[in-house]
């Protein structure tokens, strides 16, 4: 039997549903779980996995960095135009906005993030980077590939969809906020729920991770410049020495974790950057520190943030070594937490399962690194996880953010697979108990 005559006797069996829409007419519990398996066994069809691969391996070939997703926007649409998907683009400069179904509630979202990093790859291998200083070190790539993965098997049996799917093609994950300005240009208009995953080397192919509530911090960055009065090193009484002010001035917020945070509310401040003087004998005018601040709260990053640019910490810490000071913020690269509905973690929790077993899905710890998939989990309900890709047969597999990042290329169909999964039940399991009135729903269908 053809690959595409299966799909269809498996849309047949499991995803049919009647035409009018009753809260009493559900698949039975069998049924039900059979949904992950057939997509994960039609997702790693040689057609469907090497189809997956050569998407990754274009886009790895050519990375974009946020907001210059150009080309690799250009692709995603001649794929989705070649699978008859309408869309709605530009979204945010470069992204873009996919439907399949009916163009009716329920509306579920599914997310890839677009862009590159940069930094230059040093992987040797066929399909390394061809641009200088750009490379896919965050497995973005991947991402795009396994949306697109999920796409090609959803489009099959669009006519049995009994909702709509979204598929949400992100720009600028890495630092530019593009979750928000997506979110701004009415990406999730009607959307009710969103999934979002990560390709992971901290857990083996064939298995999951995540948790319900604050999985990835908020954060942000801030800059201040301490000014004062240079001079030569030999005689410092005739300078206003900025160095040692800001060297002051670190100390000082370095107390505001340490000292007035809860031990068990945790909390990051680092100053990673002082730059001042280019001589081991002049005392500069003005010295400039920046770092990162980070929590599991919205509470405490606001409260967090409101010390930092308070007067007392930095400025009056400058102005006892007679020296003035400012203080600025990075707006476009303050994320808030990323916190994962629990609803959708039982969601997660059923479907994941069914597909990997109950011993393939494991619990990650919160993490301090940040995501702007908060900007969408903040908005609606929202589902973030990691999809593991290591496989020790393999040699080592880095951790994002690189030079030697590499994707098992073995995870694709996992990811393919739970992303049509994760939205297909979503779907089956929260249809309208009554026909909705008239509203704003999507015409592209």
């Amino acid at each position: 039997m053809g690959s595409s005559k299966l799909l269809s006797l498996l849309v047949t069996l499991y995803l049919l549903a009647p035409t009018s829409i009753s809260s009493d007419v559900s698949l039975s519990p069998e049924e039900l779980t059979q949904i992950p398996v057939k997509f994960l066994d039609f997702a790693k069809k040689p057609e469907i996995f090497y189809w997956m691969v050569n998407i990754r391996r274009k886009i790895h070939e050519n990375p974009e960095l946020g907001f210059q997703e150009f080309e690799t926007s250009k692709l995603i649409r001649a794929e989705l135009d070649q699978m008859g998907i309408p869309y709605k683009f530009p979204v945010a400069v470069t992204g873009v906005v996919g439907y399949i179904g009916t163009g009716q509630p329920p509306f579920v979202a599914l997310r890839a993030d677009m862009d590159a990093l940069a930094m230059e790859e040093s992987v040797e291998w066929e399909h390394k980077s061809k641009v200088p200083g750009k490379m896919h070190a965050c497995g973005h790539d991947a991402h795009v590939a396994m949306l697109l993965g999920a796409a090609k098997m959803l489009q099959v049996f669009r006519h049995e969809i009994k909702g709509t799917i979204v598929l949400v093609f992100q720009p600028a994950e890495e630092g530019g906020g593009g979750a928000k300005k997506m979110l701004d240009a009415g990406a999730l208009e009607n959307v009710e729920a969103i999934f979002g995953l990560h390709v992971s080397s901290l857990f083996p192919v064939g298995t999951v991770a995540s948790r319900p509530g604050p999985t990835l911090a908020a954060g942000g960055f801030f800059e201040a410049v301490i000014n004062g009065k240079g001079g030569h090193a030999a005689i410092p009484q005739h300078t206003i020495d900025p160095i040692v002010a800001a060297s002051n001035v670190i100390v000082s917020l370095q107390h505001l974790v340490s000292r007035e945070a809860d031990p068990l509310d945790s909390q990051v401040l680092t100053v990673a950057k002082f730059e001042g003087g280019g001589a081991f004998n002049i005392i500069p005018d003005s010295v400039t520190i920046g770092g990162t601040f980070r929590a599991f709260s919205k509470e405490s990053i606001i409260q967090l943030k409101q010390r930092i640019e308070e007067w007392q910490v930095v400025m009056k810490q400058a102005s006892v070594q007679r020296c003035n000071a400012t203080v600025t913020f990075d707006d476009k690269s303050f994320y808030p937490v990323t916190v994962n509905n629990k609803n959708l973690h039982e969601h997660f929790q059923k479907v994941a399962a069914d597909m990997l077993g109950v011993q393939n899905i494991k619990e990650n710890r919160p993490l301090m690194g940040t995501e702007d998939f908060s900007f969408f989990a903040e908005a609606i309900p929202g589902y973030f996880y990691y999809l593991g890709m290591n496989d020790e047969t393999k040699g080592k597999f880095e951790t994002g953010h690189s030079p030697y990042f590499r994707v098992n290329e073995d995870a694709l169909p996992y990811g393919a697979a739970l992303h049509a999964s994760l939205a297909t039940r979503y779907l089956l399991e929260n249809q309208p108990k009554t026909t909705l009135a008239s509203r704003s729903l999507h015409d592209e269908l």
